[in-house]
């Protein structure tokens, strides 16, 4: 074992996250994404989502924080019931913020092929700390 992968896995053991929580709810299945045809071109749709919560992959305690979508449709607009259901689908999700973000825009995206797309999630504090993580595409 190299020294760089020594320092990595002690650094994994000492904090005791591992490979499963990193990957924790990033394939898991959640509802598809629905949307309806766009009539217009060149404008920008922004959805604030401000009751997002699930659950850390490690302690199992709730996550809780705010999601904003910023998005230009191109072809397909996104259908609001179903991507609240969507989100609500979060709620009993061992995830991490940063993977939330990143899988949230990866959907969106997979959903309604936007000409770009942001994602933001503004997460409470918890620790003392707070984070916001953005995700965009392209």
């Amino acid at each position: 074992m190299s020294g760089k992968q020594l320092e990595k896995k002690t650094r994994t053991t000492k904090l005791g996250y591992n490979e499963r929580h990193a990957k924790s709810g990033i394939s898991a299945p959640l509802p598809d994404i629905e949307t309806f045809p766009n009539q217009y071109k060149g404008y920008e749709i922004t959805i604030e989502i401000p009751e997002y919560t699930a659950i850390c992959p490690k302690t199992n305690l709730p996550d809780f924080g705010t999601i904003t979508l910023h998005y230009m449709p191109d072809q397909e607009c996104l259908e609001l019931k179903a991507l609240k259901m969507y989100i609500h689908a979060y709620r009993n999700l061992g995830i991490f913020y940063e993977n939330a973000v990143n899988r949230i825009l990866q959907d969106i995206v997979n959903a309604c092929h936007p000409v770009w797309a942001k994602v933001t999630g503004t997460f409470t504090v918890r620790g003392g700390l707070s984070s916001k993580i953005e995700a965009k595409f392209p």
